[in-house]
């Protein structure tokens, strides 16, 4: 499918007129955070856990650009950037907001839906027995709605709205957000490789899960939203975005060469993964063997292999031996060494569980990356289980199996609640929750130089959202300028979303927050300040650097030296004299 200017404006008409699944009346609402320290008294599904997964889509929600509808469940929201791409002149309004600021990014929101279909796929009947799945095909939408625009034919895509100069300055609400806004595009001759092949990705995930396309062997399958006319719109975008990344003027490169802007925010270290996971999800969506070749010469070529840190928006790579399992497992009509693959992914999943791979485990628990951990603590564990746990019924062992869904419910419960802080990382889900997360819109702020003190408790209740958790020590401030604890984002909530699900299938056990006593954070909250990247006041002094200290030693031994030296001529000099006064 070949996409025009006329094209995208008459899908920018049909979109809303698609059968969407019809919004319950009345809408769910999230709990007082009283309700999570009330265990549940049996029943499958667990209320507790029903419950977390529909705050969790919740946060969605209060994350949303553009035009609100009167369906809209977060009442302190308002209808905001209704101008996004006049400038261009386009419709760019809707999307989401990215995090605790104002911008829309295409990269990161891209994998979040991704992320969230391929979860949504595995685990989807844990959305339909929680009544989820209505608001689950209502997030997907506002998301995909806002790429489809985003896509408005097939050698561009937009990949940035942001306030002028970047402007990250802005603390205040959604009725005052500085204007005008600016559209950032890559073309056939600015590219931008991985944000194309990324967004295809999310694209064909959502597509596979519209046309009701699961994996074999999984526990569940996909929600029950099958729309194939949507299915359809997206697979074409999906198609359309992954030829444009591999066929541009301008080469093959990562996107913020084309965007600088974004390098500092969301710049990309490669983008070989977003070819190979582009690549076998359409290859998965269309049986094609073509595309699943591809799909390893993406993988060779590109030494996809040395990723074997985290998945994330910028990082696929370890989330892809998982996928060519489920692909090659699953297809009647696409062949591969599915064994070599499942190695890869059990090698990368053994060194998590018997700690000697790249990453190391707090004290309290939690899987940490230093550098990738260092600003958002949480996301890199979570990741991890939610693979853990999707691969599990692949395992070539039943100890593997066990092994693998053992450290994932470690990190579950961590996140939730099990952890030296007493604190569940999700806001509003029990009295212990964090009270002060980084969002501009939920502060009730209106100047960032007293972002802690203006107000001093947070305006906003953000029902649902993750924040970016505690330092490589377990130890959490719950500080709202501390954006590497507190920040909230889109890409947070999307692996919690995938275990949620799951656990809403699985077990009838509440999540672990229900059991911690009202106030238990208020007692071991840690003294002082943090030390990391937005607040320094808890850093020790600063250390000399190697070459200073060699210096700093060399010196001392110097005048050691020196003044061992004058003391033995001062000794001698009064020696002398002792005798020279005798012999008078």
């Amino acid at each position: 499918m070949r996409f025009s200017v006329v094209a995208a404006l008459l899908l920018n008409v049909l979109l809303p007129c698609l059968a969407q699944l019809s919004l319950p009346n009345p809408p769910y609402l999230p709990p007082n955070a009283s309700f999570g320290a009330v265990p549940s008294i049996g029943g499958y599904p667990n209320r507790q856990w029903t419950s977390l997964l529909g705050d969790l889509l919740y946060f969605y929600e209060a994350q949303r650009s553009g035009n609100l509808l009167s369906t809209n469940r977060v009442p302190w929201r308002n209808s905001s950037a209704l101008d996004d791409g006049k400038d261009v002149g386009l419709d760019l309004t809707g999307g989401y907001y990215d995090a605790g600021d104002y911008i829309k990014a295409t990269f990161p929101l891209s994998f979040t839906l991704m992320s969230i279909c391929w979860g949504a796929t595995d685990f989807g009947k844990g959305y339909d027995l929680a009544n989820q799945t209505v608001y689950l095909d209502d997030m997907l939408r506002w998301g995909l709605d806002w790429l489809i625009k985003a896509h408005p034919n097939d050698n561009t895509l937009y990949v940035l709205i942001d306030a002028p100069a970047h402007d990250d300055n802005y603390w205040g609400g959604d009725r005052g957000i500085p204007l005008p806004r600016t559209s950032f595009q890559i073309n056939i001759t600015h590219p931008g490789t991985d944000v194309a092949a990324g967004t295809a990705a999310a694209f064909a995930a959502c597509s596979n899960l519209y046309r009701n396309k699961g994996f074999n062997n999984t526990l569940s399958g996909p929600a029950t939203l099958t729309n194939a006319t949507y299915a359809d719109i997206l697979l074409s975008h999906a198609k359309s975005l992954y030829a444009f990344s591999l066929n541009t003027d301008g080469g093959r490169t990562v996107y913020q060469k084309s965007v600088p802007v974004i390098a500092e925010n969301y710049g990309s270290s490669s983008y070989g993964d977003e070819l190979v996971i582009a690549a076998l999800l359409l290859a998965w969506a269309t049986d094609s063997q073509d595309l699943h070749d591809q799909a390893v010469a993406h993988w060779s070529k590109y030494q996809v292999s040395s990723q074997d840190r985290v998945f994330n928006w910028d990082s696929k790579g370890p989330g892809i031996p998982i996928l060519f399992t489920q692909v090659l497992r699953s297809s009647n009509s696409i062949t591969g060494n599915i064994s070599d693959w499942q190695t890869k992914a059990e090698v990368y999943f053994d060194e998590i569980v018997e700690d000697r791979g790249p990453g190391r485990m707090t004290p309290g628990g939690l899987l940490y990356y230093n550098g990738d951990s260092d600003d958002a603590s949480l996301n890199p564990a979570l990741n991890a289980a939610m693979l853990l746990t999707r691969y599990a019924p692949y395992a070539s062992t039943t100890d593997k199996k066990t092994t693998y869904l053992r450290f994932a419910q470690s990190q579950l419960n961590y996140v939730l609640g099990n952890n030296s802080m007493s604190v569940p990382y999700v806001v509003g889900v029990n009295p212990n929750s964090p009270s002060n997360p980084h969002s501009a819109m939920a502060s009730g702020g209106t100047s960032v130089d007293t972002i802690d003190t203006n107000p001093v408790n947070t305006t906003f209740v953000l029902y649902g959202a993750v924040v970016g958790g505690p330092n490589v020590n377990d130890n959490f401030y719950d500080i709202r300028s501390d954006w590497p604890q507190t920040e909230v984002a889109l890409d947070y909530n999307a692996p919690l979303l995938a275990l949620a699900a799951y656990s809403v299938l699985q077990t009838t056990v509440d999540p672990f927050y229900t059991n911690l006593k009202d106030g238990a954070y208020e007692k071991v909250k840690p003294k002082g300040q943090p030390c990391d990247a937005a607040i320094d006041q808890g850093c020790p002094p600063p250390r000399l650097s190697p070459g200073a200290r060699v210096a700093m030693a060399l010196g001392i031994t110097i005048v050691g030296v020196i003044l061992i030296g004058l003391t033995i001529y001062w000794y001698w000099l009064g020696q002398r004299q002792k005798k020279q006064k005798a012999t008078f």
